[in-house]
């Protein structure tokens, strides 16, 4: 049965579905992350030598996975930037089980394990495949009604796959700039654009045009559920080797368990979620998900410069890139891993911590101006880099990884505080 039409009769109609995708993307990465942060590592987490370097190949899948990703919300970013909206990394909280998304889409942070599996083979599904979801999702009927192409506001639409999503933004590209030319369909400046020389990412595809959009659509389609049909080099046909080798190791060994018990726990109740969430509550396990939290945030505050930048000079923009690849790679990851040996607290007895992806507020940007913007971002850097310290000293578990991680923050804010001026720095 074939889905309904995307409608997309005006600009905002276009905006709003790449925002939509935006956090989809984001919020899908986000599972990635979670799933591959749960696995335990080597023989020493009660792994035999064989599991163990499954559990290992398991890990580069999803990682390499999470990481396009990312790349796919960079596209999505150079597709808003072009058509003049400034891309945002704001998104609801999990768990988005029904109402925010269409019907069909529902998001959940899940340790790895056949409930995970399956639930991303079913995010990551060709259109038009049959798929149950795992069991943790129940399905919800449809809430979103067709949107009229006489309606001027833009409102969410159902569409049962992400795949269909993409192709419904591909033609209302081509019937917009059919309407108005592509020279006003695409109006944003080509310095705004996240290039392959910036990020060092070749397969990035700066937009300009409407054959650089479809480029760029085309790829995020072909990443994720296959070209015309041929899904084995995409995500859901490489999920779909994770879990058959899953299987065969569980067939073997019943006990055999790859993943640490981790629970997505939070320091407060989400601000847009009205059912009690798990909270943290061990007071090692606060100060290290502290820290994990302050981490993203400034990730997603240096992209979201990145992105909406006005006067900084290339060396600025790179700077923004690198700072912010790094804060998530060498600050956020080894901490979000930690986590998940550490418990939530006796309130949720055997269960460890798992990174929330915690958004604290629906996030903003900073003002148009380079230099308070920079000296923002310095000050917040400066705070991980203290409370890391702190953290340190306080001791526990994860005192070694905390010093790890505010040695690299110093490393990355001493870069960033190079280009604050210094009548903004603090005394």
């Amino acid at each position: 049965m074939s889905e309904p039409p995307i409608v997309i009769a005006n600009r905002e109609h276009l905006w709003w579905l790449l925002n939509e995708a935006s956090q989809l993307e984001h919020m899908i990465l986000s599972q990635y992350l979670f799933a591959e942060a749960s696995l335990k590592s080597g023989t020493g987490d009660g792994l035999t030598a064989e599991q163990a370097d499954a559990v290992a190949g398991w890990r580069r899948v999803l990682h390499s996975i999470a990481v396009e990703e990312m790349l796919h919300l960079a596209l999505v970013s150079n597709l808003l930037a072009a058509i003049g909206a400034a891309p945002t990394f704001t998104r609801p909280n999990f768990p988005q089980r029904s109402g925010y998304f269409p019907s069909g889409i529902q998001l959940d942070l899940l340790p790895f394990g056949e409930q995970a599996l399956r639930h991303f083979l079913y995010l990551e599904r060709p259109e038009g495949m049959q798929l149950q979801d795992a069991e943790e999702f129940e399905p919800v009927p449809p809430t979103r009604v067709s949107l009229d192409p006489a309606d001027l506001m833009p409102r969410g639409q159902e569409y049962a796959t992400i795949g269909h999503l993409y192709r419904g933004i591909e033609e209302g590209l081509r019937a917009l700039c059919a309407e108005l030319g592509e020279h006003a369909v695409f109006v944003g400046s080509p310095r705004a654009q996240a290039t392959p020389e910036l990020f060092r990412w070749p397969q990035l595809v700066a937009v300009t045009d409407l054959k650089s959009a479809f480029t760029a659509v085309d790829l995020i389609i072909e990443q994720g559920e296959g070209a015309r049909g041929d899904w084995q080099q995409a995500h859901y046909g490489r999920f779909l080797a994770v879990w058959r080798e899953y299987e065969e190791l569980r067939a073997r060994d019943p006990g055999f368990d790859p993943a640490r018990p981790a629970l997505a726990a939070y320091l407060k109740q989400p601000y847009d979620i009205v059912e009690p969430q798990p909270l943290i509550t061990d007071p090692g396990t606060r100060r290290t998900a502290e820290l994990a939290a302050v981490a993203y945030e400034l990730v997603l505050h240096l992209l979201t410069r990145f992105f909406t930048h006005t006067d900084e000079s290339e060396e600025q923009l790179g700077l923004l890139v690198g700072t912010s690849i790094s804060m998530m790679a060498d600050v956020l990851r080894p901490l979000s891993t930690a986590m998940t040996t550490m418990p939530v607290g006796p309130e949720h007895p055997g269960r460890t911590a798992g990174f929330a992806f915690e958004m604290y507020y629906a996030m903003s940007n900073f003002v148009p101006w380079r230099e308070p913007s920079w000296a923002l971002l310095h000050e917040r850097m400066r705070v991980l880099v203290e409370r890391c310290r702190a953290a340190e000293k306080a001791g526990g578990p994860a005192s070694a990884v905390a010093a790890a991680a505010g040695v690299r923050a110093a490393e990355l804010a001493e870069r960033v505080r190079a280009h604050v001026p210094p009548a903004l720095l603090p005394s």
